[in-house]
């Protein structure tokens, strides 16, 4: 274990250091992506399963004004009453098919006096000024309307409503129940599928999300590997300074083994096994020079 004590002089401790950081940051990484793509997996199958079942009642999911599951997303509600289009709302940067425009808001009322806000769909902006060219108008008397509910927005940071006039920044149900003074569905909006009376125009109606995974898989898989390659050429680094310090001394003591096992294998060189002969014969030399005589 000496010879590993290397490892703990400056120039390791602070490769060790760097490659800890690293790899902490990636696991760091790679857990917020996999989160993300697990996020677009959970949306992606809500979206499946919701967006084409049938409408039911809108007291089904919304048993109160405040009501709202976001497990409910997508889900088509049937609602009836009156358009109150002369309080007709206009939610700014839009967008359709990458087209500028408005979201058209026209709050319905409902028998009870309840008011469930309907977006009818998307105009594009005004070819000589930022407003739409026309606004078509909702039927009039009772209708009964089919929309996909859609959970109120929260505020932006920086984004605020014209005041003075019908434009709002985002679909902020509480806000627009403020502006109406009239009790609101705050919970969730409905986004028109169909509505009956039909009329001959209509906003354009809402697109269906494309839920996209994107890189997000991808992304943290490649940042899980950059993070184990660091870890690997850390340890590569330390086991080749290793061999760069003792590979001399291992490679005499790898040769010094070889050759004993060899010696053992093959057996004794004649010399050896003479001299081993006459030490069990127990020969000794009478004088220098002359022949040996077995001792009495």
């Amino acid at each position: 274990m000496q010879q590993w004590r290397f490892v703990l002089e400056r120039k390791w401790l602070q490769f060790g250091a760097g490659a800890l950081v690293f790899t902490i940051i990636c696991v760091i990484g790679s857990a917020w992506q996999w989160h993300t793509f697990g996020q677009v997996v959970s949306a992606l199958h809500l979206q499946n399963q919701n967006y084409d079942q049938r409408p039911v009642a809108i007291g089904a999911l919304l048993p109160d004004r405040e009501a709202y599951s976001a497990d409910d997303q997508f889900r088509k509600v049937s609602v009836s009453g009156h358009y109150l289009s002369s309080k007709t709302f206009l939610a700014r940067d839009r967008s359709y098919n990458d087209n500028p425009g408005f979201e058209v808001l026209v709050p319905l009322q409902t028998a009870s006096g309840s008011v469930f806000i309907v977006d009818r769909g998307w105009l594009a902006t005004g070819t000589t000024h930022d407003y739409p060219d026309s606004i078509p108008a909702p039927p009039s008397g009772r209708v009964t309307v089919t929309a996909r509910l859609a959970a109120s927005e929260p505020q932006i940071s920086g984004r605020t409503d014209i005041p003075g006039s019908d434009e709002v920044a985002v679909i902020g149900l509480p806000d627009l129940q403020s502006k109406l003074h009239l009790p609101t569905y705050t919970g969730a909006y409905g986004q028109m599928v169909s509505e009956s009376p039909a009329v001959a125009t209509r906003p354009a109606a809402i697109l269906k999300p494309v839920i996209d995974y994107g890189p997000t898989l991808f992304t943290a898989i490649a940042i899980a590997l950059a993070g184990l390659v660091a870890v690997v050429l850390y340890f590569t680094l330390i086991n080749r300074e290793f061999d760069n310090r003792y590979s001399d001394e291992e490679d005499r003591r790898w040769l010094d083994e070889r050759r004993e096992y060899r010696r053992a294998r093959r057996g004794p060189a004649d010399d050896e096994l003479e001299d081993e002969i006459l030490d069990e014969a127990d020969y000794t030399s009478s004088k220098p020079g002359t022949r040996i005589s077995r001792g009495i």
